[in-house]
C-alpha cells in the first residue's frame, strides 16, 4: 500500500502524457483506491474473526497482487481504474487487519512499537515508489510508468507466502478454542510459563470463557449484528468513549492534509519554485526518507512516552508547519511575474520547501503511528475486529475525499490557502485528542477497556485513576514486578 502511494504521485505525471488523462481524471485515479478500500476494510473484520489473522493478512496481500498486475499491463485510462480499484478492495483488508494482528500478538511493554510496523513498512513503501519513480522515469514513456505500478506486485506476493511463517493470534485462537495452540504462542511471547499461564488466563476471562475451560471449547460468540449493535446502537459507556476515540483519530488522520502532500507533492515543489522534473522527482525521494526516519523515531518513543504526549506534540509541528506552508506558498504566488518581489519569493520558496519536510517529519514522528497503535488497541476483543474495520472505513473514506478533491480545492481557494484550512482543522484534532483520548501506554489489552470507564475526564487529566493504573508496575521504575 505504502509503494502504491508513493509510486502513484509521480506515476500521474507520466499517466498524463501518455494516456491525456485531464485533472479530474487524475484525482479520480489518486482517490478510487480508498474508495475501493472502503469495501475490504468494512468486510475484513468479520472475514478475520472467521478464518484467522493470518489467513486474511494473506488474503490482502493477494488481492492487491492482482491490482498491481493489472495496472502494471493497463492498455488504457479504464483498466488502470479497474486495477487500482481491486488494489483498494486488498489496501482495505490490510489496512484493518495488520495493526490488529501486531496488537493481539505483542506485550504490552512492546505493543506500541510492534503497533507501529505497520506505518514503518508503509512508509518504506512510500520511500521506495518515490525511488521507483526517479529511476524507472527514464524508460520510454509507454513503459515507464507501468513499470512503476507493477512492481507492486512483488512486495504483494512476499507477504501472502510469508505471514505463514508468523504465528497466529493467541486472541484469535482462544476465541476458536484452540486454547493449547495460543499457549505455545504465549510461551515465545513471555518470559516464563508461569506469565504466559497468567496472560491465557486474562484473555480467556475477556473473551467470556472461565478459567477452567477445556482445550475445543470456543468463546460465546457475537453474531455480526450482536457486534454492531453492542457498538452502534446500545453501546455501554465504555464502548461508547473507545468509540468516539478509535472513530475519532481515524476521522482526523487524512485531515491533516498527509495525503495531499504525499501524493500531489510533485505539484506542490513546483508550485515551490522547483521547475525540473528530475528535480521534482528527487525532492519527493526526500520526502520519503523523512517519513521513514521519523517514524523509526516514533516507533523507539511511543511505548517510553506515552500515545498522548507523543501524538499532541507531534500535532504541534503539523498545525507550525502547515501554517508556514501556506503562507510560503502563498507568498510566491502573490509574488510569481513581480520583478519587486523576487526576494520575497526566494526566502518563500526556501520556507515552502523546508516545511514540507517538517511537515512529514511531524506527522510522521506521532500522528500518523499513533493513530494505527491507539485505535487497534482500544477496542474489547469481543469488537476489536469489527471496530477496527469501522476504524478504517472512515480513515479511507476522508483519504479518498481529500486525495480526489485536493486539486480542486487549491484551485478554488488557492494552495497556500489550502494548508492553512489542513492547519485549522490540525488544531481540531489537538482539542479532540487531548480531551477525550485517554492514555493507553504499557496497559494489557485486556484492561484497556476499563480505561474508558472513568468518563470523559480522564483523559485531560492524563490518565485514569490509581485503581486502575498498569497491573505490576511501579511509578519510581517504570518496571514490571510479580504481584503478591
Amino acid at each position: 500500500m505504502g509503494y502504491d502511494t508513493g509510486v502513484m504521485s509521480g506515476a500521474m505525471l507520466f499517466i498524463k502524457d501518455d494516456l491525456k488523462t485531464n485533472d479530474t481524471q487524475v484525482q479520480v485515479l489518486a482517490g478510487i483506491l480508498n474508495i475501493c478500500a472502503l469495501v475490504g476494510s468494512l468486510t475484513a473484520g468479520r472475514v478475520s474473526d472467521w478464518a484467522g489473522r493470518r489467513r486474511t493478512i494473506s488474503f490482502a496481500a493477494t488481492i492487491f497482487f492482482a491490482g498491481s498486475v493489472l495496472m502494471g499491463l493497463a492498455p488504457n485510462f479504464a483498466t488502470l481504474l479497474v486495477g487500482r480499484c481491486v488494489a483498494g478492495v486488498g489496501v482495505g483488508y490490510a489496512l484493518m487487519i495488520a495493526p490488529v494482528y501486531a496488537a493481539e500478538i505483542a506485550s504490552a511493554e512492546s505493543r506500541g512499537a510492534l503497533s507501529s510496523l505497520p506505518d514503518i513498512c508503509i512508509s518504506l513503501g512510500i520511500l521506495l515508489g518515490y525511488v521507483a519513480n526517479f529511476l524507472l522515469a527514464k524508460l520510454p514513456l509507454v513503459y515507464g510508468w507501468r513499470a512503476m505500478l507493477g512492481l507492486g506486485a512483488l512486495p504483494s506476493a512476499a507477504l501472502a507466502i510469508g505471514v505463514f511463517a508468523m504465528p497466529e493470534s493467541p486472541r484469535w485462537l482462544v476465541m476458536q478454542g484452540r486454547t493449547e495452540e495460543a499457549l505455545v504462542v504465549l510461551r515465545r511471547e513471555c518470559g516464563t510459563e508461569d506469565e504466559a499461564q497468567v496472560r491465557l488466563a486474562e484473555i480467556k476471562a475477556a473473551a467470556g470463557l472461565p478459567a477452567d475451560s477445556a482445550p475445543g471449547v470456543p468463546a460465546p460468540k457475537s453474531s455480526g449484528k450482536g457486534v454492531w449493535k453492542e457498538l452502534f446502537l446500545h453501546p455501554t459507556p465504555p464502548v461508547r468513549r473507545i468509540l468516539v476515540a478509535a472513530l475519532g483519530v481515524h476521522f482526523f488522520n487524512h485531515l491533516t492534509g498527509i495525503e495531499a502532500v504525499l501524493l500531489y507533492s510533485p505539484r506542490i515543489f513546483k508550485a515551490a519554485g522547483i521547475a525540473s522534473r528530475n528535480e521534482v522527482l528527487a525532492a519527493t525521494v526526500g520526502v520519503g526518507v523523512t517519513k521513514t526516519v521519523f517514524i523509526l523515531v516514533a516507533i523507539l518513543l511511543v511505548d517510553r512516552i506515552g500515545r498522548r504526549r507523543l501524538y499532541l506534540a507531534s500535532l504541534a509541528g503539523i498545525i507550525a508547519s502547515l501554517a508556514c506552508l501556506g503562507l510560503g506558498l502563498t507568498v510566491i504566488e502573490h509574488s510569481t511575474g513581480a520583478s519587486d518581489h523576487h526576494g520575497a519569493a526566494r526566502w518563500a520558496v526556501a520556507l515552502s520547501i523546508a516545511t514540507v519536510f517538517t511537515f512529514v517529519a511531524s506527522f510522521s514522528v506521532g500522528v500518523g503511528p499513533v493513530t494505527w497503535t491507539y485505535s487497534s488497541e482500544v477496542f474489547p476483543l469481543r469488537l476489536r475486529a469489527q471496530g477496527t474495520s469501522v476504524g478504517v472505513a472512515i480513515n479511507r473514506l476522508i483519504n479518498a475525499i481529500v486525495s480526489m478533491t485536493f486539486v480542486s480545492l487549491y484551485k478554488a481557494i488557492t494552495i497556500g490557502g489550502a494548508f492553512f484550512l489542513f492547519a485549522g482543522l490540525s488544531v481540531v484534532a489537538a482539542a479532540f485528542f487531548y480531551f477525550l483520548c485517554p492514555e493507553t501506554q504499557g496497559r494489557p489489552l485486556e484492561e484497556v477497556e476499563e480505561v474508558f470507564s472513568h468518563g470523559w475526564c480522564a483523559a485531560r487529566r492524563g490518565g485514569v485513576p490509581p485503581a486502575v493504573e498498569m497491573r505490576g508496575t511501579t511509578a519510581a521504575d517504570g518496571k514490571t514486578k510479580a504481584q503478591p
